[in-house]
């Protein structure tokens, strides 16, 4: 028996043929029209038996479907205006669903006294298994994921708190690098301490390095390739940058009984603090013979450099009128210290923000940095660095970051004072400040330049109608994009 679709089919062709065919004009001395007969005769017997394939193969509701789509193949054939019953194109806002009205906020904090789960809402389940609870208080994000969350992102968390310390007498300082958070390529991190008087030796490396005071002060020497010194102290809230291979030393003052703590950036992500050029690392390692013949003197006068490394040693607070060694060759035309301490913020909506980049820090021409403060109930606003990955230190509070890696793939992650975070170039995020204290970050970028987009003023800056075709915004909600950034969103 014909199946449905082809007796329709069947259908539909014989009778656009049987009704495209002349009339045939008898004539039994015309062997054509006898021909014509003949194949009209059994083009209509061909259509009767369709009809009746049709009939046995439906019900008589399909039967009468498959009429009216007959009569309109013969209307159609027969020129006639059959109305399209085709509806128009949905809007836009109607092919697909519409996101979620779900909050989607963070179900605990740090300092909550239940015992965290995996469940949010109607999914996950309790965890019945081992659990450290400390770790999942600090990231409720991870182990209970707002629905917003979707795909694959690498992990953009580092607590140097989880870092192993390397301990030296006057002072320790322990590392991030591409061997703990991989997706950090582009820069590494040294959190380093010195006490009063400490020295970080003499040495170089073959990346710049960029250090924000955290707390005391530390005296900087070096000098350039052209043989001009140099001599600064850098405090709380300072800056230094010294350019790759440039020789530098680092000394606690004693303006603070405790020293010294600073964190050290430096511009490649595979960098490691235990691979730096030290000054008694590679006396240790040259014949007394050579160094003698070197400096011009005997070779006794090089009986008490030390056997390896001093890397971190004790030693007597430097002077606080100390000078720099007179030099013929004059003293560098940049300095390698900026006062970011005295540098007025920027007060915004719900913080604040400092940027010091090569513009007013001339001689930083691989790094740049930002100071942002976010008031409680506040957030740095959905933004995205065009060009250049983000390398972030929290100092102070608590924040919640969401990664977009295109291609629905995000992630979110809890920051504390003392963690490293990460954005690679050109993912949106935002910083919400999920505490009740101010949270105080850096976002330090490898660029001469800083530069960000800001979310809302892109829209705000955009012909509204395309917006309004993209995102169905009315118009009340329309008028309060700006089209100056706001960097920092006050609370509504």
């Amino acid at each position: 028996m014909l199946t449905f679709t082809k007796a329709i089919l069947c259908a539909v062709v014989l009778a656009r043929y049987s009704t495209a065919a002349p009339a045939a004009v008898s004539s039994a001395s015309d062997p054509v029209s006898s021909v014509a007969a003949t194949a009209s005769s059994a083009l209509s017997s061909a259509f009767a038996s369709a009809s009746s394939a049709v009939s046995s193969a439906i019900s008589s509701a399909g039967y009468q479907a498959a009429s009216s789509a007959l009569a309109s193949g013969v209307l159609a054939s027969s020129g006639r205006t059959v109305a399209s019953s085709t509806a128009s194109a949905p809007p836009a806002s109607e092919t697909v669903p519409f996101a979620s009205d779900d909050p989607n906020g963070m179900l605990w904090s740090e300092q909550s006294t239940t015992t965290p789960e995996a469940i949010r809402d109607t999914l996950g389940a309790s965890v019945i298994g081992p659990q450290n609870v400390p770790i999942a208080l600090q990231n409720p994000d991870l182990l209970a994921p707002p629905s917003t969350d979707a795909g694959s992102v690498q992990n953009a968390k580092w607590p140097f708190a989880l870092s192993h310390n390397r301990l030296q007498t006057g002072g320790w300082a322990r590392q991030q690098n591409v061997d703990v958070m991989p997706m950090a390529q582009s820069m590494a991190g040294v959190n380093m301490r010195l006490e009063a008087g400490a020295v970080r030796e003499l040495h170089w490396h073959k990346t710049a390095e960029w250090s924000y005071v955290i707390k005391g002060s530390v005296q900087v020497s070096s000098i350039n390739s052209d043989g001009q010194n140099y001599l600064g102290t850098a405090s709380a809230g300072d800056l230094w940058y010294f350019p790759p291979g440039i020789p530098h030393s680092l000394q606690a003052t004693a303006d603070d009984p405790d020293g010294s703590e600073f964190l050290l950036v430096f511009d490649d992500g595979a960098f490691s603090e235990d691979s730096t050029f030290l000054l008694t690392d590679w006396l240790a390692h040259v014949p007394k013979e050579v160094l003698a013949k070197n400096f011009k003197t005997s070779i006794s006068a090089f009986d008490h450099i030390p056997s390896r490394q001093l890397y971190i040693f004790p030693s007597a607070p430097p002077l606080d009128n100390a000078q720099v060694p007179d030099d013929p060759q004059g003293h560098v035309p940049s300095p390698f210290v900026f006062h970011m301490s005295q540098v007025k913020s920027t007060e915004l909506d719900g913080g604040s923000v400092k940027v010091v980049d090569s513009t007013t820090f001339p001689v930083a021409q691989a790094i740049a940095v930002a100071e942002v403060t976010v008031e409680p109930g506040a957030m740095r606003e959905l933004h995205w660095h065009p060009t250049q990955d983000e390398w972030t230190y929290y100092l102070e509070g608590h924040g919640r970051v969401t990664l977009f890696a295109s291609s629905s793939n995000a992630r979110t992650f809890n920051y504390d004072a003392g963690d490293v975070g990460f954005v690679p170039a050109s993912f949106g995020h935002y910083v919400e400040n999920t505490g009740n204290s101010t949270l105080r970050f850096l976002e330090i970028f490898n660029t001469d330049r800083y530069q960000d987009i800001s979310l809302n003023q892109w829209l705000a800056l955009t012909p509204p109608d395309l917006v309004k075709a993209h995102l169905d915004l009315d118009d009340d909600t329309m008028a309060h994009l700006s089209k100056t950034k706001y960097t920092v969103v006050g609370p509504a």
